[in-house]
């Protein structure tokens, strides 16, 4: 008769990364270039610049979830798990080869979700539904979304920014989304639509819940939902910050160094104000932790 020994019970790291090696790879070779793809696109846009923030966050809270992933692991459905694979590599390869990142991204994501749920089932997925969603956030959106909801908001901030200048004497006048102030014309483009904010504000805000509350998925939806119009506040005043500079300073200034130090200051004005909005909140509906 032959017995295991602890040895063969307890396989050495190398061997149990051996033994995945080729979805490992697979995986690999549709990532790493779609990483690339997205760095050269979107990551170095300020549309997508909380795309790398998102990825490493949301590969941690995975992480952190290994242990209960191993142990409450389920059979999975192969017919699934193959229809899945397919519908992921369809995408991916047809983003891939007509250069449409968001199917391309959205591809690679879903071959990463049917390799999960291959190895550790439904159950699992569902009961770690938060950073599943939150890497989803990595998928840019397509470009004639953006185009669409960008087109009305920077309809409403360039009238809010201009209304609120001209209350406290600033000569400025607004002809659509172009904004005029002395000798100076400004257009508002889609980064000051509020769009772009809003996509950052919305992952690290759900980060943040998740993370530090661990609250009840109600709560989580009342305190995105006001993420919105603090999303959309914190552009009207970079549109006025932008405004003044260019009326006290000049256009080269405004457009300068401090155009891309407003953005980052504003955003982290944003940040706050949606934790304060928490804070506010929780001490009002002192909301319950939800069961993972």
């Amino acid at each position: 008769m032959v017995t295991s020994t602890s040895a063969d019970a307890n396989p050495p790291a190398w061997m149990s990364v051996l033994r995945h090696l080729p979805v490992i790879v697979g995986l690999a070779v549709l990532g790493v270039p779609t990483l690339i793809t997205l760095g050269k696109q979107v990551w170095s846009t300020e549309a997508g610049a909380h795309g790398p923030i998102v990825l490493a966050t949301g590969i941690w809270l995975v992480a952190r979830q290994a242990d209960e992933f191993r142990a409450r692991a389920t059979p999975s459905n192969p017919f699934l798990t193959a229809l899945m694979t397919l519908v992921s590599l369809a995408l991916y390869v047809f983003g891939r080869a007509y250069d449409f990142i968001s199917l391309e991204t959205a591809g690679f994501y879903g071959a990463c979700v049917s390799v999960l749920y291959a190895y550790f089932g439904f159950s699992v997925l569902f009961r770690n539904w938060f950073p599943l969603l939150y890497l989803g956030f990595c998928v840019p959106p397509p470009g004639w979304i953006i185009d669409s909801l960008t087109a009305p908001l920077k309809e409403f901030v360039s009238f809010a920014a201009c209304g609120l200048l001209q209350l406290v004497g600033i000569p400025v006048f607004r002809e659509g989304v172009t904004l005029t102030v002395a000798q100076y014309q400004l257009l508002v483009e889609d980064a000051c639509s509020g769009m772009n904010s809003l996509i950052g504000l919305v992952a690290i805000s759900l980060f943040y819940i998740y993370l530090l509350r661990n609250a009840s998925w109600r709560y989580s939806l009342l305190l995105v939902s006001l993420v919105v119009p603090i999303a959309i506040f914190a552009n009207i005043l970079r549109i006025i910050v932008l405004v003044l500079l260019t009326y006290f300073m000049g256009d080269g200034v405004a457009q300068g160094f401090l155009h891309i130090t407003a953005g980052l200051f504003l955003f982290a004005t944003a940040l706050i104000l949606v934790f304060a909005v928490d804070n506010l909140l929780s001490t009002i509906f002192k909301p319950r932790s939800a069961a993972r």
